[in-house]
């Protein structure tokens, strides 16, 4: 049996409020192909199959955005990163959600 999951993410203007104020990193974890048909200027890219691994190449001194399609797998991002002992970690979900505000 499937279970709907609810998915925590932060509105659009909170994100960009991160960005402009605290100087935020945007990190997409969709796959390079994904990244590659758009994504939010500025942001790097760290699929999150292999976020885990790359995790040094963010900055702990700065809030982290993560963002994917859906939602769902910067969750998982999320997690990871607040694993690896991260602070301020925040689930943007959408890309489409931070290009349309």
């Amino acid at each position: 049996m499937f279970n709907s999951v609810m998915i925590e993410t932060i509105d659009c203007p909170q994100a960009k409020q991160l960005v402009e104020e605290a100087n935020a990193q945007l990190i997409d974890v969709r796959t390079p192909e994904e990244h590659a048909k758009g994504t939010i200027p500025g942001s790097i890219n760290i699929p999150v199959q292999v976020i885990h691994q790359a995790h040094d190449q963010i900055d702990r001194e700065r809030p982290v955005i993560v963002y994917c399609r859906s939602g769902q797998r910067s969750a998982m991002a999320k997690t990871v990163l607040e694993n690896f002992g991260f602070d301020g970690v925040h689930n943007l979900g959408s890309v489409n959600k931070y290009l349309t505000c």
